[in-house]
């Protein structure tokens, strides 16, 4: 027996576990997170439940899948689109459960008077995006979505088209020389007392993640899909970076006391999520510790540079600073989000520092009858 049940928070949150086997690199967001995701005016994106909604598939009273779907009022009125958005769509290698939440949520979205619907789109300030189309075997870091290998092959048997292609990456820095991110350009803005790092500390953390939200607002505002930040939308997200967050490996840069550009990093929270199921437990903290003792993977969030500042050498700077602290800090490889195969210039810097193809993801796109 087969039903899909609408609004049921712990069938959510188990059905991934129950999808994936115990040996997939699935590993779930903290539960805490997601339902603070799915909370609205917890999470700013929502201001009523009307704006989004979540479904759970059960077999014989089993949860195995999941579905959410959301407006975001925002994007449809910059890019004049009528676009509803799936996300979080994990299922068992099931067709039947996943043809009932994809139908599920093209029907929420139809209701809704929206004529397309894209995803995955995971209801967070930081562009978490993407179904898994390769690269599977490699586990994924903090912030990068995965899906098992069967979702991509369930959304074109219901008439989704794949669009936007993306790549993840993993630099193992073990092998980078810092020095090479030094050419003369770095070295005169070394030198030039205009620019100057912001230090990042407990007390300044908030003030420097604003600082990046600044430059996340100015140098994105021209990228595909992309709708700037509030303030509550970025601090939502960045709630609880102060008790993750290893201020050595990020860098932000002011030019006369304004920020100019930011590189903002964290250690990788995946094998510290995986080993306590992704929920609050007794043994929570011995686990934090541990993980901290022993952390060797770090993920770059988000780098970019104000554009008045793009064309200095600004970027490969921060990355000198941020590659350098986290050699010495111990850590032995970075990740990095998707950046799409539009982004050559991305893609050329990626490449000249080593960095090594993770996953290859892509959106899917439906029209809505």
């Amino acid at each position: 027996m087969l039903e899909i049940k609408e609004r049921n928070f712990e069938a959510f949150f188990t059905a991934a576990f129950n999808a994936y086997p115990p040996e997939s690199p699935y590993v779930s967001p903290m539960k805490s997170d997601l339902r603070r995701f799915l909370t609205a005016g917890v999470n700013p994106l929502f201001t009523s439940d009307d704006q989004f909604t979540f479904f759970a598939a059960y077999r014989s009273g089993r949860p195995v899948g999941r579905i959410t779907a959301h407006i975001h009022d925002a994007s449809n009125r910059k890019f004049g689109l009528k676009l509803g958005y799936f996300g979080f769509f994990d299922c068992a290698d099931d067709p039947v459960a996943a043809s009932l939440l994809l139908e599920a949520a093209e029907r929420w979205a139809s209701q809704k008077g929206l004529d397309q619907i894209a995803g995955n789109f995971n209801l967070t300030a930081m562009q978490q995006i993407g179904v898994t189309t390769g690269g599977f075997e490699h586990a994924p870091y903090t912030d990068f979505v995965y899906s098992a290998p069967w979702i991509a092959g369930f959304l074109e048997a219901n008439g989704y088209g794949r669009e936007f292609p993306m790549t993840t990456f993993e630099t193992d820095i073990t092998r980078v020389d810092p020095a090479m991110l030094l050419g003369e350009r770095q070295k005169t803005l070394l030198s030039n007392p205009d620019f100057t790092f912001a230090p990042i500390t407990g007390k300044t953390l908030m003030p420097r993640l604003e600082d990046a939200r600044a430059v996340l607002n100015a140098s994105f505002i021209d990228n595909p899909m992309f709708v700037a930040q509030t303030q509550e939308e970025f601090a939502f997200q960045a709630k609880e970076m102060k008790w993750i967050m290893d201020p050595r490996i990020s860098s932000v840069v002011h030019h006369k006391g304004k920020p100019a550009g930011a590189v903002i990093a964290i250690p990788d929270l995946n094998p510290f999520l995986r080993s306590i199921g992704s929920k609050l437990g007794w043994t929570t903290p011995w686990h934090f510790l541990r993980h901290r003792m022993n952390r060797t993977r770090a993920v770059i969030i988000f780098q970019g540079v104000a554009p008045e500042f793009q064309s200095i050498g600004l970027n490969p700077l921060m990355l000198y600073k941020v590659v350098s602290a986290m050699k010495a800090a111990g850590y032995l490889t970075v990740g990095g989000t998707w950046i799409a195969d539009e982004n050559t210039a991305s893609l050329r810097q990626t490449e000249k520092a080593g960095a090594r193809p993770q996953h290859r993801q892509h959106l899917f796109r439906k029209t809505l009858s």
